[in-house]
């Protein structure tokens, strides 16, 4: 993979000394955007039937966990960026 780099380079190396030295010259003539024109057509029609969504709540009882917490002192990874001087 690095030795099909090192040749794509050379040869865009060669290819821009062989344009600045004059051995390739490159010419051309400006190109143009095609023109193109629409017409007629129409929109498909659909008609549909939906049904309807009730959003809303209701009071349930239900079992939810307690969760405890406590305070303890842990070690955690400390990282510092320096600006060079």
């Amino acid at each position: 993979m690095r030795t099909l780099a090192v040749i794509i380079a050379i040869v865009v190396l060669v290819a821009i000394v062989a344009i600045l030295t004059g051995f390739v010259n490159l010419s051309g003539r400006a190109g143009e955007m095609p023109r193109v024109a629409v017409e007629g057509g129409r929109l498909p029609a659909v008609n549909a039937d939906v049904g309807s969504v009730d959003v809303g709540t209701t009071n349930t009882t239900v079992e939810v966990p307690k969760v405890e917490t406590e305070r303890r002192t842990v070690e955690l990874p400390k990282v510092e960026v320096r600006k060079p001087q």
